[in-house]
């Protein structure tokens, strides 16, 4: 099932998102739900805040940019609990956008290589040294299982450059091909 995604001024992505528990209620419907609703935005990650859950759940299907990143071939992952260990002090700054600001794409510096923990959906502990464009959606989705989202990594006048887009997400008259839940909507 499609599920709406939450876009920028939805209180849910400021939130600090909750553990989930073995027991949490129908979570493999929701992770093959999130996976549905990311490719038919054709994103390449997202967040169960970005579908207005707060808990620790993100799912990555980065295979899609295997020809530019060599790294994201079969990077697909749902990710419970997901904690990042460490993270190299070398930063490289890309192009970013998110499902959740349509039409906003801004340079963000992230650590090239990460070290990262987590659960899959059955409950299977993961630990992965991951790096380039791979390591940058895994630290991109992190973040807003914080209630952090890339906008907060630009510069304050970038974020000027972009208050009038922001404004129009918030209002709900940004255009966006996929189902979104706006404030203003």
């Amino acid at each position: 099932m499609i599920l709406p995604i939450y876009l920028y001024g939805q209180p849910v992505l400021r939130e600090k998102a909750e553990e989930v528990s073995p027991e949490h209620p129908n979570l493999k419907e929701l992770v093959a739900n999130m996976f549905e609703t990311m490719y038919n935005a054709d994103g390449v990650g997202l967040a169960a805040p970005q579908v207005g859950l707060s808990i620790r759940l993100l799912v990555i299907d980065a295979d899609v940019l295997f020809d530019d990143f060599p790294e994201c071939k079969g990077f697909k992952r749902a990710m419970i609990n997901p904690d990042i260990l460490e993270r190299s002090e070398d930063q490289v700054a890309m192009e970013e956008g998110c499902l959740s600001f349509p039409g906003i794409h801004e340079k963000v510096s992230r650590a090239k290589k990460i070290r990262v923990a987590y659960f899959d959906e059955n409950w299977v502990t993961h630990e992965e040294e991951l790096e380039g464009f791979s390591a940058r959606v895994v630290q991109h989705e992190c973040e807003h299982l914080k209630g952090e989202v890339f906008i907060d990594n630009i510069s304050p006048i970038r974020k000027q450059l972009n208050k009038g887009r922001l404004n129009s997400i918030i209002k709900g008259t940004a255009r966006c091909s996929y189902r979104a839940k706006a404030v203003g909507k």
